[in-house]
């Protein structure tokens, strides 16, 4: 596994700590904690489009934090879920792995130009 693609998954996880810390923040210190992990969570993003295409990290971290909020909201804080909340969730991820397949050649082509 390419070092980028663990950058791209720690930025994902740093983005549902910091939502979640907004959720449930309320003292001075959780918000410190909220900070730290959206400083973090840029690093880590900064880190990851070093490796991989901008666009495609850039839609991984969106559908990822998409995904993950949405399940956040109904698994911890009791939300909802509704079948086109299901639907449209699927669509990020049949997105996000097009963008991925579709990036794959590109990727090749540019590893042989820095060869």
């Amino acid at each position: 596994m390419n070092k980028s693609w663990i950058y791209v998954i720690l930025t994902s996880v740093f983005e549902l700590i910091w939502i979640y810390g907004f959720n449930i923040a309320s003292t001075w210190w959780h918000w410190v904690f909220i900070i730290s992990a959206i400083l973090l969570d840029l690093h880590f993003l900064s880190k990851a489009c070093e490796g991989i295409p901008t666009g495609t990290v850039y839609a991984i971290f969106a559908a990822a934090g998409t995904v993950g909020t949405a399940l956040m909201d109904v698994y911890i804080f009791d939300g909802s879920l509704s079948m086109g909340k299901i639907f449209f969730m699927f669509l990020l991820v049949v997105g996000v792995i097009g963008l991925k397949l579709f990036d794959a050649p590109n990727q090749s082509a540019k590893q042989e130009v820095h060869s």
